[in-house]
């Protein structure tokens, strides 16, 4: 456990840092302490706090840099919160200030107005899909062997895919296979729909098709689709401003990881309820390790609980983004209960 001083000193070297980018030095703490103290004295705490890991030099210079263990120290032991200043607030309500027809676009402004906020990259995932039921499939026949497949959920979402069908496959057999699913499985939620497309349905549809495969592969692609997680990003380009390495291959993997889903959600599932903070190695990313993340959930009542989360620099300003990322989630919890009460309340 540090003392008083060697936490001010520590406190003081992050927030210099994570302010200016700039290596700390003495005379810089001695103006900037609480507490009077000699800069002989602060050189002799500093390399405590560097024996400690807490702290290093960088290059020649005298001054010093937080260690990614002495983020975490600081996050841990050290940080206040700011007060999210009024301006911030009202740019947030203000963002949502418009009428959306489908949950995906709240959750996708929203990735855009945290990434404003922040300057940093930001993903929002809007709440657990499990939670959909169906309401209804459609097939619209485009044309030369194309349909369009067409999923409406409880919440109001639609999804839509073109498909390709086998020439041998009537119009009228898929009419009467999507009537079939539809009094079968209206109603019911997407992970229990895709597993009676699995088990019992496929038996049932070939008393109107001989061969049932090839559209039921086309409901279960959308489905699949419809009840996988899916997080939008914002700010993707912030990424080249704060990335230590400008490596072309590192570069490239970085933004791949982004559109990667499965790999997304490993990285971004948050450890609990409260907002948490990882750094560097935390992450658990190799990707990663020059970067910190900042998670939280936000909770929709009945719906289901989203993710929102910040990827930026370890200097990244903690105070002021754990702030922004909570009033944030509770604006963002606020417009789609809001959403949800006018569709449900039509």
């Amino acid at each position: 456990m540090l003392t008083k001083r060697q936490s001010d000193i520590l406190q003081a070297i992050v927030r210099h840092y994570t302010s200016t980018g700039q290596p700390v030095g003495s005379k810089v703490l001695a103006d900037n302490l609480p507490e009077r103290v000699s800069s002989a004295t602060i050189r002799n705490e500093m390399a405590s706090l560097e024996e400690m890991g807490l702290i290093a030099k960088e290059h020649s210079s005298s001054g010093r840099v937080p260690s990614t263990v002495g983020y975490r120290y600081y996050v841990d032991n050290l940080l206040d919160q700011q007060a999210v200043h009024e301006s911030d607030v009202a740019i947030i309500q203000n963002s949502f200030g418009q009428d959306f027809n489908k949950i995906d676009e709240i959750v996708a402004r929203s990735a855009d107005i945290l990434s404003d906020l922040t300057t940093f990259t930001t993903f929002t995932l809007k709440p657990e899909q499990k939670m959909a039921r169906l309401s209804g499939f459609r097939l619209v026949p485009l044309g030369n062997q194309q349909v369009m497949a067409i999923i409406v959920t409880d919440s109001g979402d639609v999804e839509s895919q073109n498909f390709t069908i086998p020439r041998d496959m009537n119009t009228d057999e898929l009419e009467s296979v999507i009537r079939l699913i539809n009094d079968q499985l209206s109603g019911l939620p997407l992970t229990e729909v895709l597993t009676r497309l699995q088990q019992d349905i496929p038996f049932k549809i070939k008393d109107y098709m001989h061969s049932p495969n090839g559209v039921l592969d086309i409901f279960d692609n959308i489905l699949s689709h419809a009840s996988s997680e899916r997080f939008f990003v914002g700010g993707k380009m912030n990424l080249l401003g704060f990335s230590h390495n400008h490596d072309p291959n590192t570069l490239q993997a970085l933004y791949g990881l982004l559109d990667q889903n499965e790999r997304l959600s490993t990285v971004l599932d948050p450890l609990d309820d409260s907002i948490n903070v990882r750094i560097g190695s935390e992450i658990s990313n190799e990707l990663l390790d020059d970067f910190s993340l900042i998670t939280a959930t936000y909770d929709v009542d009945q719906y289901g609980k989203g993710i929102i989360a910040v990827l930026g620099p370890t200097r990244m300003p903690y105070s002021r983004t754990i702030g922004l990322v909570s009033a944030f989630r509770q604006e963002l919890a606020k417009q789609m209960l809001d959403y949800y009460h006018r569709y449900y309340d039509q």
